[in-house]
């Protein structure tokens, strides 16, 4: 009789934040195809609805599930979590994804846009893990992965609203680790630092500097020490790992996926 491995996150119940492409999807059908049942969200509730339906047309039905969902919108927080409740029966994986990038330098950027960015990027898991630790800790053990960027760490002179965004996930992720850690949640709280990957945000990229995406893609890689640039798995096993009880006496870190960049 062929005996079946249990996955590495059989029986949890997640929830994916801009789970409608890249590396939100990616997380999203990661954590499924590993055991977890996910509730996809975003702001492109069709698109969350697609990979939810991906998902369960590989692993059944009643495995991903899906809600549009602004992230910077308390009251729609509350709505996300209300469907982990109902639909998935509780919470104990965040996977806080959505986030945006703002052009322009310390000159350049419009307060506007600085506004827009630190809305998505930081006030999102203020909201996130405000809404979601009442019903996390109701299920635990639990944990919360917040998605901030090697740019959170090493600083250009390009994106100074990247950067502060991404050094605040960072820093943010660190307290809320050390809050749960005092308050005997037995959730945990770690970041995850990515360089470049290549997504659909590349050939936006791509298109905006008017050059073919794979001229693109080999500029990037000649900045990274182990000149290839990442593929939305290689984020999404970090996150597996981070959401899995193998990472079970891991908080308050930041996990590097960034081919070298930060070791130079």
């Amino acid at each position: 009789m062929a005996v079946t491995r249990p996955g590495r996150v059989e029986g949890k119940m997640a929830l994916v934040t801009g789970a409608a492409q890249g590396l939100g999807a990616q997380h999203s059908m990661t954590l499924a195809l590993e055991g977890a049942r996910v509730l996809c969200t975003d702001i492109n509730g069709e698109g969350a609805a697609e990979t939810a339906a991906a998902i369960n047309a590989k692993l059944g039905d009643g495995t991903a599930f899906s809600i549009q969902h602004d992230v910077t919108d308390r009251d729609q927080w509350d709505a996300a979590v209300a469907m982990a409740r109902d639909s998935m029966g509780g919470l104990n994986v965040l996977v806080n994804n959505a986030g945006i990038g703002v052009a322009g330098n310390i000159e350049t950027c419009t307060f506007e846009d600085w506004q827009r960015c630190f809305s998505i990027n930081v006030d999102s898991i203020f909201h996130g893990c405000q809404a979601a630790l009442p019903l996390m800790r109701d299920h635990a053990p639990g944990s919360i992965v917040n998605i901030s960027s090697i740019a959170g760490l090493i600083a250009s002179d390009t994106m100074p609203a990247y950067n502060a965004s991404k050094a605040s996930v960072w820093m943010m992720s660190k307290s809320i680790a050390l809050h749960c850690a005092k308050k005997n949640m037995q959730i945990r709280c770690n970041s995850v630092h990515p360089t470049f990957v290549d997504t659909p945000i590349l050939d936006g990229t791509a298109k905006n500097h008017n050059i073919e995406k794979s001229v693109l893609l080999e500029k990037l890689a000649r900045q990274i020490p182990l000149k290839f640039v990442g593929e939305p798995s290689d984020i999404a096993n970090a996150v597996l790992y981070l959401a899995s009880d193998e990472s079970r006496f891991m908080t308050g870190a930041e996990l590097k996926l960034d081919g070298g960049i930060s070791a130079m």
